[in-house]
């Protein structure tokens, strides 16, 4: 994952967007794409346009440049961090250490009302999270006609990469939203942007798709995507519908080699304009958070479980005093549906929950042990993604190969695995909590599925098909109860050194 402004080989960030419509301030003046202005009179009729030149004509003044100069840190040593680092390091003026210089960055935004405030993505102006971040330290609005305005960060929202700016204008020209639910796949599209630093550009294309999930995971995880031309540096540039709403602003492509490949992605204007309307007004972003780990519900996993594929997530981890835990909701559940709506593949669980009001009761339907049930949770409120960072793995419990001999020949043989029960001397060399009950594994068929999906010499097993893995034996029972049962693979619940546990499929061995 890249920023649009910068050199990449997946997906590379660049926008957001939102619905509804900005109140127009008082006066006189109306938006450049008011209903029954001069462009909607000229607009091109449904169907294929002949030309965008109307359209483009009475958007690009609402449209901006961005650039932002930022101070990072670079290493004055050409071979710092080489084994030539301290042969090399005394030589400049510095000593090696690092220095500090300053670098741009170049984005795309929109204007949204006469006196100055815009719309763009947080990445545009943020100049990255966490530490060693670098620090912003101007940012400019360049118009069209290439006057150049100081901005002023007025709120910026991470999570869903929105942010919002302020100049000190008046009379601008400015756009509004639109609403991004009736836009249908096939529907023209046009982009405006500032591709490579080359100034306004005008693209256009077609909707690709609605509700495109890049895998990227979290709550705003959920694009509209385009083959319209997007490339470095149109992020945060919007997106227009054949009308002139904005329905999206422009985020992200993906991409082999940085360029467009007619695969890019806009955050829809349903999503971006509450958040926009609550930066402007200096509030702060709170998203419903249910406290789970999950996990998708693949094929593997949905047949071991006898549910259908595609419906519903998997509960893998509940924490401690969250709103789920307070619920009753349980590891292993599957959850299918969050205040009536269904959860799928275009619909992720993070997605409905985030989009919940923080404090309100929601039901929650969840399968368990194969029946359907429903809970009430209370929405809490979503930590920074910082806090929500996974632990790391653990290391080899340094097992003797002479244990093989002790686990089933079962388990082996339905599996691929060689297990043991797992002792409190192995499950201090794993670096588990105490409470850790289970069977560690101590070698894995390569040519097993076990092995296709990753599992290792030293992973712990504490479930299979939701009852307890005390022993190999237990194991190998629930495998033969698998078979019996029909169910091509079987449901295990895997811990690695001090990482939460997750729950893997596994394909039983035919014959």
């Amino acid at each position: 994952m890249r920023y649009a402004y910068a050199i990449t080989s997946a997906l590379l960030l660049g926008g957001t967007a939102a619905t509804l419509a900005l109140q127009t301030p008082g006066g006189a003046q109306t938006a450049q794409n008011e209903p029954g202005s001069m462009m909607a009179a000229n607009a091109p009729r449904a169907g294929a346009p002949m030309s965008f030149a109307d359209l483009a004509a009475r958007l690009q003044p609402a449209v901006v440049n961005i650039s932002t100069t930022q101070r990072v840190q670079v290493n004055s040593n050409p071979f710092a961090g080489t084994p030539f680092g301290d042969l090399f390091g005394g030589g400049d003026a510095n000593g090696g250490r690092p220095v500090t210089r300053e670098a741009q960055s170049l984005g795309s935004g929109f204007i949204i009302s006469p006196d100055g405030y815009i719309v763009t993505n947080n990445h545009v102006i943020s100049g990255g999270e966490g530490p060693g971040a670098a620090a912003v330290a101007s940012i400019k609005v360049i118009m069209p006609d290439r006057t150049e305005y100081d901005a002023k960060l007025i709120g910026r929202d991470p999570t869903s990469d929105l942010a919002v700016l302020k100049i000190n204008a008046t009379n601008l020209p400015f756009v509004r939203f639109g609403d991004s639910t009736k836009t249908r796949v096939g529907d023209w599209v046009v982009a405006i942007g500032n591709p490579f630093g080359l100034g306004g550009t005008v693209t256009a294309g077609i909707v690709s798709a609605l509700h495109r999930v890049t895998g990227q995971g979290g709550a705003y995880d959920r694009y509209i995507q385009t083959d319209a031309s997007i490339n470095q540096g149109n992020s945060g540039g919007p997106m227009f519908d054949i009308n002139g709403n904005v329905i999206g602003i422009n985020t992200m492509i993906f991409s082999p080699t940085g360029g467009n490949i007619g695969i890019g992605f806009a955050i829809p204007a349903e999503q971006a304009f509450p958040i926009v309307e609550k930066l402007k007004g200096g509030a702060k972003i709170a998203r419903g958070y249910l406290g789970v780990g999950i996990q998708p519900l693949d094929e593997g996993i949905a047949d071991s479980l006898g549910i259908e594929k595609n419906h519903g997530e998997l509960i893998a981890r509940v924490e401690p005093g969250q709103a789920a835990d307070k619920a009753g909701i349980k590891q292993g559940d599957v959850v299918v549906k969050v205040n009536g709506r269904e959860v799928t593949p275009d619909q992720t669980l993070s997605y409905l929950v985030a989009n919940q009001a923080v404090g309100s009761r929601v039901p929650i339907e969840v399968i368990r042990d194969g029946r359907h049930q429903t809970v009430t949770a209370v929405i809490g409120e979503r930590p920074s993604e910082e806090k929500l960072a996974s632990l790391g793995a653990g290391g080899d419990p340094g097992l003797d190969p002479e244990d093989e001999k002790s686990s089933q020949t079962a388990t082996r043989a339905s599996l691929g695995l060689a297990l043991q029960t797992l002792t409190p001397d192995i499950s201090r060399q794993l670096g588990l909590n105490a409470t850790v009950k289970g069977v560690v594994i101590g070698a894995v068929d390569p040519s097993s599925d076990a092995a296709t999906k990753g599992l290792q010499r030293g992973d712990v097993i504490i479930s299979v098909n939701y009852k307890p893995a005390n022993t190999p034996a237990d194991v190998a029972a629930a495998a033969t109860a698998a078979k019996s049962a029909g169910r091509s693979n079987v449901l295990l619940f895997v811990q690695r050194g001090p990482a939460p546990a997750r729950y893997i499929a596994i394909k039983l061995k035919q014959g």
